[in-house]
């Protein structure tokens, strides 16, 4: 998957890159949902997500937007040393050029924009093979903290 970049680059200040939130998969989500809560003293943000293959619940610091999510497959499909983290999500005001900024970078394209809802997602995968999520709310503003 290849995609072409803009003449210009956009700055990176005109990207409006903010990192927002990062996954962790778990096989038990109430025990992790404790752990976090009780250790660091985060909040759940917002209901669950419930999904027929899986769950979300997240959590964040109370005086932070930045959000751990704890995902959990349902089907506790096994996981290999490596995979048991998703991937880092950042919001940006501008998903096209963040995709051409960071292709130009080294990156390597999982998943071009698309439109899911009110949101244009993309991946990529950082020069190691770290999956990077980028988001861009295009109907609405972000859910704030």
């Amino acid at each position: 998957m290849t995609a072409a970049a803009p003449a210009t680059l956009p700055a990176t200040a005109d990207l409006g890159f903010q990192l927002n939130f990062f996954k962790l998969i778990v096989t038990d989500m109430q025990a992790m949902i404790d752990f976090y809560t009780g250790a660091f003293g985060m909040v759940e943000a917002g209901p669950r997500i419930d999904l027929p293959e899986a769950e979300e619940a997240m959590l964040t610091m109370p005086q932070g937007r930045f959000t751990l999510v704890l995902f959990r497959w349902k089907d506790e499909r096994a996981l290999a040393p490596g995979s048991a983290h998703g991937p880092v999500g950042f919001l940006t005001k501008d998903i096209d050029g963040a995709f051409a900024r960071l292709l130009d970078h080294g990156a390597r394209a999982l998943r071009s924009p698309f439109a899911m809802g009110p949101m244009k997602i993309a991946f990529v995968a950082d020069p190691e093979g770290h999956e990077v999520e980028m988001v861009q709310f295009v109907r609405n503003e972000p859910p704030s903290a």
